[in-house]
């Protein structure tokens, strides 16, 4: 491939960036200039012959490497080739000089990124070897990357990066947001503190007059009050026992749904006696896997509700400035002045802050005599690389529940399979054994003394979890722990927090899916996975039929009705009636006004055949006889098939797509923005899926629907939109003949393909 066939596969991503970039330079920056903006080639260092980078057919690179640092090296090399320079970005946001890039606005994030990266530097040498090469090598790769392409990039983007600055941006740190929220809270009300107080034994409310009540205290919102999340945003994950699958191979499926700039970036790294694992490396770092396997085994995430942290209220010491009081003793406050650089125009000047912490975490607020603390789980934690390492090169259940252990991923449930056959849920949250009730987001709790602070998490064995149930299967689709199978339901009576019951409609589709005594094979599991079913309609289309049709309709409505009893309650491309029940739903509810729609709201003794009916089939008439002129007005007939509509368009595939949100009980979930001709084009929802089945050696099938590359001039831009499209998966690419086969461009990290 020659020089300027080279610079197109990442000129566009470049281009956007340096329109968007300072290009100033900080006084201890220097660039070398290559004279007209030609990008030279540079000599190749000895980490770089260490790695070979193969390019199969659709662009997801081959990793081969002699060490875990040339294959870290290269990971970072083909993570720019294909997203650009925004993975240098975040690299100088976690070290904390993006000020000197964007100006003022940026100088509180890098102050705290400054911690963060003080805490990385700090805790960098407690790493494993092979942890620390990982980093290492990244950061070397990223630099590489930064030599050789230096006439492109903005003059600020200097090949100076460390393995401190990769592992910053792992490091767990408090979140502002929660504390912010807190804050708020009390400055709302300063009069009455928020405070949950012990009294004889005995945990109570405080009174807005400063003593403790005896109200109940579920009436004092202990618990987090979530709102309903999107249920377009989340993932799914299935493992299936080897008594399910027509090989006897314990089959993984992995399926998320998230925005199309998500960075999913599918890879295979394989570093002989050390790594080989294939699966998603989510663009910015080298350990930011989600889901994917090795020889032995799979896991996948999807994401879950967690409070691993709760909000303490100390009194201040009475006489000393900057002190607690705990224990009858002063207890000194930390404070910590950070100085950040900051450009302004042509200058370079510096500011101040100053972050107040104690032993028990960061100060968020002081007023009324008391010290508000926010004490997260897992706060300065540095592992997350260290457990992931050990996670992908585990061999067995055993090895991986160890890595596990760590406890340094502090949120998501896990779904794994192995090629023992074994089967696990895991609901993972790093949950802090309380001595005291929850005091959620809405309460502090008043601390006199230490023993009344949380001190230990909950160990990993005490998470909520599903291990080879009968029925052969776990499932998750970012509902509660509770029914990751059907004939093993968790009670809910742990001694933590963890999130009610919850069994939505998508979750309910995958549990029809797969609570019966079906056999799959793998090629079966990826088809069950593009379910067209729509599962609400099939909740409540007679219901809506029947109000319909007391109503004695005439003209296009009774003609409407007509084709809703023919619609298979699907959202296959194809499908006529979906486009009309969806505008017709979304009437009905605002109808509704709040009020309950269902005829049976969910309920947990009936959690996978409710809720169904409908509660007002007045309204819902009323809806229906509305939604048919109005599904004609927005999209030309309301007999409009759905794929007309929804469409997947990247590049110049522009081509019909089927699914729809998971609050109508779609499995296949996605996400759509309307364009300006009025198509709805997919912007998120399913983006990277796969399902591997685990033999003598791994066999799977793959997709990414946006491809491996956001820049349009690449050639793994929209090469997999229409595969994605029609709901079909590429045989991932796995011995060394299969990859050998399918290679494209083989090539060394800085090398022209």
């Amino acid at each position: 491939m020659d020089a300027s066939r080279s610079r197109r596969r990442t000129g566009a991503a470049l281009l956007l960036l340096v329109a968007g970039c300072a290009t100033a330079l900080a006084p201890d920056q220097t660039r070398v200039s290559t004279g007209g903006g030609a990008n030279p080639p540079i000599p190749l260092p000895d980490v770089a012959g260490q790695v070979e980078i193969r390019r199969t057919t659709y662009g997801v690179p081959q990793i081969l490497a002699e060490n875990l640092r040339a294959a870290a090296f290269a990971l970072a090399y083909v993570q720019l080739e294909d997203y650009g320079p925004g993975i240098i970005e975040g690299l100088q946001a976690a070290r904390g000089r993006m000020a000197l890039v964007e100006g003022r606005d940026r100088v509180d994030a890098d102050a705290r990124s400054r911690l963060r990266h003080a805490r990385a530097v700090e805790t960098f040498p407690l790493l494993h070897e092979d942890t620390r090469e990982i980093y290492q090598g990244f950061a070397e790769g990223v630099n590489h990357f930064i030599r050789a392409n230096n006439a492109d990039l903005p003059e600020w983007m200097r090949p100076d990066f460390t393995a401190y600055d990769v592992l910053a941006r792992d490091v767990a740190w408090p979140s502002e947001g929660a504390m912010n929220s807190f804050r708020a809270r009390i400055e709302a009300s300063p009069d009455t503190p928020p405070l949950l107080v012990e009294n004889g034994g005995a945990w109570l409310p405080l009174s807005t007059a400063g003593t403790p009540t005896d109200a109940p205290l579920d009436g004092f919102a202990l618990l987090v009050e979530e709102a309903q999340d999107d249920q377009n945003v989340g993932s799914n994950a299935w493992a299936l026992a080897p008594s399910r699958t027509t090989s006897g191979n314990a089959i993984l499926l992995r399926n998320p749904h998230l925005a199309w700039t998500a960075g999913y970036y599918e890879a295979h790294v394989r570093v002989p006696g050390k790594l080989d694992f294939y699966g998603d490396y989510r663009i910015g770092g080298p350990f930011t896997v989600i889901g994917g396997f090795n020889p032995f085994l799979g896991f996948a995430t999807t994401n879950n509700s967690t409070r691993p942290h709760e909000f303490y209220a100390f009194r201040a010491h009475p006489e000393l400035t900057d002190y607690l009081l705990v224990d009858d003793a002063a207890i000194p406050l930390k404070r910590e002045v950070v100085t950040v650089e900051v450009r302004e125009g042509d200058a370079i000047l510096t500011e101040t802050r100053e972050f107040l912490t104690s032993p028990f975490g960061p100060v968020v607020h002081r007023a009324g005599g008391f010290v508000y603390v926010f004490r997260p789980a897992a706060n300065g934690e540095y592992r997350a690389g260290e457990q992931w390492l050990r996670m992908m090169q585990a061999t067995n259940l055993e090895e991986w529940r160890n890595a596990m252990d760590i406890q340094a991923r502090t949120t998501s449930n896990f779904t794994y399979a192995d090629r023992d056959g074994n089967i696990l849920y895991v609901w993972v949250s790093a949950p802090p054994a309380l001595p005291h009730p929850a005091g959620g987001d809405s309460l502090a709790i008043l601390a006199t003394r230490t023993d009344q602070v949380w001190a230990d998490l909950v160990p990993f064995d005490s998470l909520p979890q599903v291990l080879n149930p009968p029925g052969g299967y776990v499932h998750n689709e970012n509902d509660s722990p509770h029914f990751a199978n059907l004939n093993a339901v968790l009670d809910h009576s742990f001694s933590f927090w963890v999130q009610d019951p919850a069994f939505r409609l998508r979750s309910q589709h995958a549990a029809e899916l797969l609570h019966n005594e079906r056999v799959f094979s793998l090629e079966d599991v990826v088809e069950t996975k593009h379910s067209m079913r729509m599962l609400l309609a099939d909740r409540v289309k007679d219901d809506l039929m029947a109000a319909v049709a007391r109503t004695s309709p005439t003209g296009e409505v009774a003609a409407a009705l007509d084709l809703m009893s023919a619609w298979g309650n699907d959202v296959a491309p194809g499908s006529r009636g979906a486009l009309l029940f969806e505008t017709w739903w979304s009437r009905y509810n605002s109808l509704m006004d709040d009020e309950e729609p269902h005829a049976v709201p969910w309920n947990e003794e009936e959690p996978a055949t409710t809720p169904r009916g409908l509660a007002d089939p007045v309204r819902a008439a009323e809806a229906f006889v509305w939604a048919v002129p109005e599904t004609a007005r927005r999209f030309g007939s309301w007999d409009v098939a759905w794929g007309e509509v929804h469409r997947v368009r990247r590049g110049e595939v522009d081509v019909p797509v089927g699914g729809c949100g998971g609050a109508l009980g779609c499995f296949r979930v996605l996400n759509f923005t309307t364009a300006e001709d009025g198509k709805r084009v997919v912007n998120g929802g399913d983006g990277w899926v796969i399902a591997v089945e685990f033999g003598e050696q791994p066999r799977a099938y793959s997709v990414l629907g946006y491809g491996q590359s956001p820049d349009p001039e690449s050639p793994f831009h929209a090469n997999q939109a229409a595969m994605f499209a029609a709901g079909e998966m590429k045989p991932v690419l796995w011995s060394e003949a299969e990859i050998e086969g399918a290679t494209v461009y083989r090539y060394h990290p800085g090398e022209e393909w």
